[in-house]
């Protein structure tokens, strides 16, 4: 098994006063040819959106768009007719594909937004843009929830990709086990909060690890903890 761990400390930052981000791979103005993306996963921002504020219109083309809400309220509007409000707990995809404008934004006049926005590189290119919204909620019943996968997953936002993400939710002390639906894919481990081991590695909030050839990982809790899994073409 071959890993890489990436410790919080060690993302790029962006301070914007109306946005603070966090990047595990490079994105912007920072940039760290080490830090490229892993497999088909190409990036994890981190962003807290303070009141009022939020992104523009912009464009964005051959990409696997997700985000997940994790306080507040994400505004979303997009040139394929789409708009609505994404609260906390659900997971948004966009397949950019042909291209497609949207803007994102906190319409709170008081509490700031915080989410994850996750980008993977599709197997298709030039293909016809989509939007999927769907909510998982906050629940921390102890378990994996698969979130997003490929065309046809049961459960699961569709991508334009061979790949899965999934939530995992651990009381402490325990174990779960993650078993890969393709054993030549890599596994990138998430930590959102709470202290976890995987693969002898002790990770804390915001921390990850990315593991090769490996069929199944293991999560044991060392505190109570919530992690995402990317499983990812390499």
């Amino acid at each position: 098994m071959e890993k890489v761990v990436h410790r919080s400390k060690d993302r790029g930052v962006g301070e914007h006063g109306w946005l603070s981000t966090r990047y595990s791979f490079s994105f912007a103005n920072w940039y760290d040819p080490a830090r490229m993306g892993f497999g088909a996963l190409r990036v994890i921002n981190d962003d807290t959106i303070a009141p009022a504020q939020g992104f523009g219109t912009h464009a964005h083309e051959d990409m696997e768009i997700i985000t997940l809400v994790m306080s507040g309220t994400l505004t979303h509007e997009d040139s394929l007719g789409n708009r609505g409000s994404i609260p906390a707990g659900d997971v948004q995809t966009m397949s950019a594909g042909t291209g497609v404008q949207h803007s994102e934004r906190n319409d709170s006049a008081t509490e700031p937004l915080t989410l994850f926005q996750m980008w993977i590189l599709p197997h298709t290119y030039d293909a016809p843009p989509r939007y999927g919204q769907q909510s998982f909620g906050n629940d921390a019943t102890p378990g994996i929830t698969l979130l997003v996968g490929p065309d046809g997953t049961e459960g699961a936002l569709p991508i334009y990709q061979d790949a899965y993400l999934s939530r995992a939710v651990i009381d402490e002390l325990h174990q779960l086990t993650y078993r890969l639906h393709d054993p030549a894919h890599g596994v990138y481990v998430f930590v959102i909060e709470g202290t976890v081991n995987v693969a002898e590695e002790t990770l804390g909030s915001r921390d990850a690890i990315g593991l090769r050839d490996a069929e199944e990982v293991m999560l044991t809790s060392v505190t109570p903890a919530t992690v995402l899994i990317f499983e990812v073409p390499l």
